[in-house]
């Protein structure tokens, strides 16, 4: 009897545990993992990630660049709006149809009541750098929320580490490592790339250069420039503005730009028809420029659009180290280039598109208008 009864306890004791075993197995939609997202804040996440939302600025891009674009269920209506200017949603026009889960924009709060209409897993969100207001949208909306960020301004935007941290992380969320590590690695290629090509041209061979009708909060003329210019910073060009010492957007006064003179200027397609109306009423001030006069104005497609449309920027690059830089550039062709940046950011060559729209890479001409 003691012999039966240790043979039934034994059996009663593996067959508890083969069948605790593949229960545990049989619900993996219970496991969850911790991430820590681009404001510090340690977020418990689902593992299995399959129905995403990304809001605020640039949010959906960076996702686009990162994730599954099968797996967003729905956006806001900023980006259902208008298209144009924005490769991720030219390379993926399906997004535009779905489920709007908010206004959208720099100065819109999320609607966390339209977020649960389309019940995604998870929130990517750029909207805030407090974590109490990413707290309280979580607490509001029951579902993770991890935020993303593009970080600092200028090459930071671009080439920075939240930038990387946060594709890495979208990866990590939606279990897509691979392509995320690979879309990093690639934007560090370029980086490298763009910068060995200029390194070692000493300054005296350097054009003096200008960039006028920057986007900033709007289209402007050719009085909208930036200091410490990240295209040009990148390419080691010698941006006239610099000499200001200010960083970031500013604007000048034109009869500064007379009197730096550079040898080459480029316009932001995004702001050329300001450039235009101002150069039918004062002429005399752009003939006065020698790059107007001796066909040195240049093109270049903007890339700020809520925030920085990474892919155009890095394609805009390459397009002024080719002006600029003709021998260190003499093996890129602006176009396919910016094509292979488009396929492999957003999946799609839309540079035509993009030319259509704004122009494309080319010289200007103001006088033809």
């Amino acid at each position: 009897m003691k012999t039966r009864s240790f043979t039934f306890i034994v059996f009663l004791i593996v067959t508890l545990l083969v069948y605790s075993g593949c229960d545990a197995t049989s619900q993996p939609t219970g496991d969850r993992i911790k991430v820590t997202d681009l404001l510090g804040r340690e977020v418990s996440v689902p593992a299995s990630v399959e129905r995403v939302v990304a809001i605020g600025p640039g949010a959906l891009r960076l996702y686009v660049y990162a994730g599954n674009v099968d797996d967003v269920v729905g956006v806001e209506q900023i980006e259902v709006n208008r298209s144009t200017g924005r490769p991720y949603l030219l390379a993926n026009p399906g997004l535009a149809e779905l489920p709007v889960i908010g206004q959208g924009g720099p100065s819109n709060a999320p609607d966390p009541e339209k977020i649960l209409t389309v019940e995604p897993d998870v929130i990517f969100s750029t909207y805030t750098s407090e974590a109490s207001a990413a707290d309280e949208l979580q607490a509001k909306t029951g579902i993770p929320v991890v935020m993303i960020s593009y970080g600092g301004w200028g090459m930071g935007e671009i080439f920075g580490e939240d930038v990387q941290d946060s594709l890495r992380l979208i990866g990590d969320v939606i279990g897509q490592d691979d392509k995320a590590q690979a879309v990093v690695k690639f934007i560090q290629q370029v980086e490298q790339d763009l910068e060995s090509r200029t390194e070692n041209i000493p300054d005296a061979d350097k054009p003096s250069v200008y960039v006028g009708g920057l986007g900033a909060r709007g289209a402007h003329g050719i009085e909208s420039t930036q200091g410490q210019y990240p295209l040009l910073d990148v390419i080691h060009a010698r941006n006239v503005v610099d000499e200001t010492g200010e960083s970031g957007s500013i604007m000048i006064d034109k009869e500064m730009l007379l009197s730096w003179d550079p040898e080459y200027i480029f316009i932001d397609q995004g702001g050329f028809a300001s450039v235009l109306e101002d150069y039918q009423k004062n002429p005399s001030l752009y003939e006065a420029l020698s790059a107007v006069r001796d066909g040195r104005l240049y093109s270049q497609l903007p890339y700020n659009y809520y925030n920085t449309n990474i892919d155009t920027a890095l394609a805009d690059a390459y397009y002024l180290g080719k002006v600029l830089f003709p021998d260190a550039f003499a093996d890129v062709d602006p176009v396919q280039k910016a094509d292979e940046i488009y396929v492999r950011l957003v999946g799609t060559a839309v540079y035509g598109q993009m030319a259509d729209d704004f122009g494309g890479f080319g010289p200007l001409t103001l006088s033809e208008k």
